[in-house]
C-alpha cells in the first residue's frame, strides 16, 4: 500500500493535469454545442438551466460525500486503522446511495414542474428528467472517490474525471448530430441529446470506479486485516460522525451554488420585462454557456490543491505535523496567486479577440467576460482556503462565508438587475461583490485558527508585478502583429509569448523559495542542479 502513495505535489500534480485535460476537453464540447447550427446560445440557456437545477440537487444530494469520506478516511489510515477506514467507507456508501437515488426520483418526478414553474424556461424539462439519474451516480461515486483520496490514490479519481470529460465531448457530439438530422435540428431535443450524453458519461466513470474498487480489493482486504485498530467504532458513532463533517460541507457545497441559482431563477424573470423573454434567455445563454465556462478554467486547475490540502491536513493532524501542514497551505496559496491572476488579465484585456477565436458563429458577450475576470482571484483563492479549513475540521466556516456572499448575491440581483442600463451586469456586478465578501470571510477564519503569515511583497507585489510585464508584451505583440497578419494565430503567439515571459519573470523576481521549488515535483533535482551550476 505505501508504495502507491503519492506526495502533497504529486497528487496536486496529477489532478492539475487531470484538469487540463477535462477544460481542454470541455472546451471543445462548448464550441461545438455553441458554433454549431440550432444549438447556439439559445441552447445553451435551455441545458445551463437545467443542469443548474441539476447542480442544486448534487449539492443536496452527493456534493459532500468526496471529501467527507477523503478526510475521515485520511485520519484513519494516518494512524494504521484500516479496518476503522474500510467500515465508513462501507457506511458511507449506503448512506450517499440512499439519499443520492432519493435526489434522483424526486428531480424526474418534478422536472416539468420546476421547468415551467420556477425557472420560465419550458424547454428545460426533458433536460432535467435527463439528467436525473445522473444525482444516484455521481453520489456513489464520490463515496468511492473520496475513498481512493484518503487512501492517497488521488490519480484514480483524475483518471475517472479525465475519462467522463473526454466520453462527455465524444458522445455529446456524435447524439447532438443524429439528434439535429432526425428532429430537423430542433433545438429543444438537441439539447435533451446533451443531456443525455451527461448522464451517460456519469455512468461510465461511475463503473470505472467501481471495477477499479474491485480489482483492489484484494490489496484492501489485506490492509484491513493487518490493521492496528485498537476500538472498533459503533455504527452510530460513525453516521454521526459522517452527518456532522457532511452537513456543512454539503451546505457549503449548496450555497456555493447559490450565485448561479441565484442567476437562474432571477435573470430571466427580471430582465424579461424591459427586453422581451427570447432576448433575455439569450442573454442567459451568452454568461451561462461561454462565459462563465471560459472563467471557470483556472478555478478547475486550482481545485487541485483544494481536493489534495483536505486529506494532507487531516492526516497532518492525526500526526501531529501541523507545522509541515502549514507550509504546504503557504505554498498552495501562493500557487493560487500565480495561477488566476494572469489569467484575470488575459481575459480582462484579450475577452474580444478570445471569444471571437473559440466562437465565431456566436462571438458575443464581451463585456461579460471582462467583468467576469475580476472575480477570478477571489473565488480561486477562497476554493482553496475552503481545502484548508475542511482539511482542519473547520467544516462551518467556509458555509458561514458563503451564506453571506450568497444573501448579499441575492440582494444586489434582484436591486441591480432592475436597473435597465445595466442589464444582465448587474447580476455580474453582484457576483463580484458577493466573491470579494466570502473571500474577506474565509481570509478572516484562516488566520484566526492557524498561525500563517503573508508577506505582501512575495504574495501580491511580485505576482502583479510579473502578471502587468506578461500582459504589456502580449497585449503589444498581438496589436503591432509583429509576427503574422492573422489575429487568430498573432493571439495564439502573444499569450505563449505571454506564458514565458511570465514564468522568466516569476523566477528573476525569486518569488519561489528554494523549499517551495523543491516542494514541487522534480524540485530536489532543479535545485540541486542550479546550486552544481552556481559552484562551477
Amino acid at each position: 500500500m505505501k508504495k502507491n502513495k503519492q506526495s502533497f505535489m504529486q497528487g496536486v500534480m496529477v489532478l492539475m493535469l487531470s484538469q487540463i485535460i477535462i477544460k481542454f476537453v470541455g472546451l471543445i464540447y462548448k464550441i461545438y454545442l455553441t458554433n454549431k447550427e440550432g444549438f447556439g446560445d439559445a441552447g445553451n440557456a435551455i441545458y445551463s438551466a437545467g443542469f443548474q437545477i441539476y447542480t442544486l440537487f448534487l449539492a443536496i444530494s452527493s456534493i459532500g460525500a468526496s471529501n467527507t469520506v477523503s478526510q475521515m478516511i485520511s485520519a484513519k489510515v494516518a494512524v494504521g486503522d484500516n479496518k476503522g477506514a474500510y467500515r465508513i467507507f462501507k457506511i458511507a456508501i449506503s448512506i450517499f446511495g440512499l439519499i443520492g437515488f432519493v435526489g434522483s426520483t424526486i428531480l424526474f418526478v418534478s422536472a416539468k414542474k420546476i421547468a415551467n414553474s420556477y425557472l420560465g424556461i419550458p424547454e428545460a424539462e426533458m433536460t432535467i428528467m435527463t439528467l436525473a439519474p445522473s444525482v444516484f451516480m455521481v453520489a456513489t461515486s464520490g463515496v468511492l472517490r473520496g475513498y481512493f483520496n484518503g487512501r492517497e490514490k488521488i490519480k484514480i479519481t483524475a483518471n475517472s474525471q479525465s475519462l467522463e470529460q473526454i466520453l462527455k465531448t465524444i458522445v455529446t457530439i456524435v447524439i447532438v448530430e443524429i439528434f439535429a438530422v432526425l428532429f430537423k435540428k430542433n433545438t429543444t431535443t438537441m439539447v435533451a441529446g446533451a443531456a443525455i450524453a451527461t448522464t451517460a458519461s456519469t455512468f461510465v466513470s461511475f463503473a470505472y470506479l467501481y471495477l477499479l474498487y474491485i480489482k483492489n480489493k484484494q490489496e484492501i482486504w489485506k490492509d484491513v486485516i493487518t490493521s492496528t485498530q485498537k476500538e472498533q467504532e459503533s455504527a452510530r458513532k460513525i453516521i454521526k460522525n459522517i452527518l456532522y463533517i457532511s452537513l456543512p460541507i454539503t451546505i457549503t457545497s449548496l450555497l456555493a451554488t447559490a450565485n448561479k441559482t441565484i442567476d437562474t431563477f432571477t435573470i430571466v424573470n427580471i430582465i424579461a420585462k424591459f427586453m422581451g423573454a427570447d432576448n433575455a434567455k439569450l442573454q442567459f445563454g451568452i454568461l451561462t454557456g461561454k462565459i462563465e465556462g471560459l472563467v471557470a478554467l483556472p478555478y478547475s486547475f486550482n481545485i487541485a490543491f483544494a481536493i489534495t490540502l483536505i486529506p494532507t491536513i487531516s492526516a497532518a493532524q492525526a500526526r501531529g505535523e501541523i507545522d509541515k501542514a502549514i507550509k504546504r497551505i503557504s505554498f498552495s496559496i501562493l500557487a493560487t496567486i500565480l495561477i488566476s491572476l494572469p489569467c484575470t488579465a488575459v481575459l480582462l484585456v484579450f475577452a474580444e479577440p478570445i471569444l471571437k477565436l473559440l466562437f465565431p458563429n456566436a462571438y458575443l458577450g464581451k463585456t461579460m467576460l471582462k467583468l467576469c475576470s475580476l472575480s477570478i482571484v477571489f473565488v480561486a483563492t477562497t476554493q482553496t482556503i475552503g481545502g484548508v479549513l475542511q482539511g482542519l475540521k473547520r467544516v462551518k466556516e467556509p458555509a458561514i462565508a458563503i451564506g453571506v456572499g450568497a444573501i448579499i448575491k441575492l440582494i444586489l440581483n434582484l436591486t441591480l438587475l432592475q436597473i435597465k442600463e445595466l442589464n444582465i451586469n448587474g447580476a455580474i456586478i453582484a457576483t463580484i461583490i458577493s466573491h470579494i465578501v466570502t473571500f474577506i470571510i474565509s481570509l478572516y477564519y484562516l488566520k484566526k485558527y492557524i498561525d500563517i503569515h503573508f508577506e505582501i511583497i512575495k504574495f501580491i507585489i511580485k505576482p502583479i508585478i510579473a502578471t502587468t510585464t506578461m500582459t504589456i508584451i502580449s497585449y503589444f505583440v498581438y496589436n503591432k502583429n509583429l509576427i503574422v497578419n492573422s489575429q487568430n494565430v498573432n493571439l495564439i503567439i502573444s499569450l505563449i509569448l505571454g506564458v514565458i515571459v511570465y514564468i522568466i519573470t516569476i523566477i528573476i523576481l525569486k518569488v519561489l523559495s528554494k523549499e517551495e521549488i523543491c516542494m514541487l515535483p522534480y524540485g530536489n533535482k532543479i535545485y540541486k542542479q542550479e546550486k552544481h551550476e552556481n559552484q562551477q
